[in-house]
């Protein structure tokens, strides 16, 4: 049984920090792909960033890059987020693929935490 659960969310304002944690089970990062995706209502789910089941191979969606670090220890996924802007405030998912590989396509993540919120204001 998989399971991934996503913390660290919260209010912040402009140029702000949080940091957010997804403690998964029944699954070894080093053979699935792992990321972080973000959902505003009315809108497509985004990736955020990604990182393969070897760790050589990260993915960052171009608002994010040099913002956002994704990494992992044991048995958690994080995702630092420096200097936060009111436009990634959003809901945050963790989601694991099957394959070692990693895929942008959120339809390719087959395991989903429930989301933690993060809200940037100006």
């Amino acid at each position: 049984h998989v399971q991934l659960v996503e913390s660290g969310g919260g209010s912040v304002q402009t140029g702000g920090a949080l940091r957010l944690s997804c403690a998964f089970s029944g699954v070894h990062y080093r053979g699935h792909c792992m990321g972080w995706f973000r959902q505003v209502p009315g809108k497509d789910t985004e990736g955020v960033a990604h990182i393969d089941g070897s760790g050589q191979y990260t993915f960052y969606t171009d608002s994010t890059k040099g913002r956002f670090t994704i990494s992992r220890a044991d048995n958690t996924l994080y995702l630092q987020m420096n200097d936060l802007k009111p436009e990634d405030s959003a809901m945050y998912y963790c989601a694991a693929m099957v394959t070692i590989g990693c895929s942008v396509s959120p339809e390719t993540f087959r395991w989903w935490g429930q989301g933690t919120q993060v809200t940037v204001s100006s």
